[in-house]
């Protein structure tokens, strides 16, 4: 589990994905927070969890189950998360009416992101 810092290259949310229940209970220790809903939700396969701090939006990405199930079906999770995240960025700046363009590629870097710790973690999807 790491922060992952695209936030160099374009503003918005810190990402960390999280494979495992302790590196959901690692990410918010170092948020300084308690977590308060289970690691992944019940009947799903990934969650997100979004915490806001004073430097924005913090997204852990929880995915579980990953036994039989390829990388298309993980990829579909994580851009799934990814809008959850897009869509709570928006809510905390208060952008109201995004550009599509400018939501696309946000959808797009954040997904990318989230695929590249996937596949660099796992070894899924190289």
């Amino acid at each position: 589990m790491k922060w992952l810092d695209r936030r160099i290259s374009a503003p918005g949310p810190y990402l960390c994905l999280c494979l495992s229940e302790a590196e959901y209970l690692k990410a918010f220790k170092h948020l300084k927070l308690k977590p308060t809903a289970a690691w992944v939700s019940q009947h799903a396969n990934a969650t997100v969890h979004l915490a806001r701090s004073g430097n924005g939006v913090c997204a852990v990405v929880c995915v579980d189950a990953l036994d039989g199930r390829n990388g298309v079906e993980v990829a579909g999770m994580l851009v799934h998360e990814a809008v959850h995240i897009w869509q709570e960025w928006c809510d905390h700046y208060g952008e109201t009416n995004p550009g599509r363009e400018q939501e696309a590629y946000a959808i797009q870097a954040i997904s990318q992101e989230l695929m590249a710790e996937f596949a660099r973690r796992t070894g899924m999807g190289k």
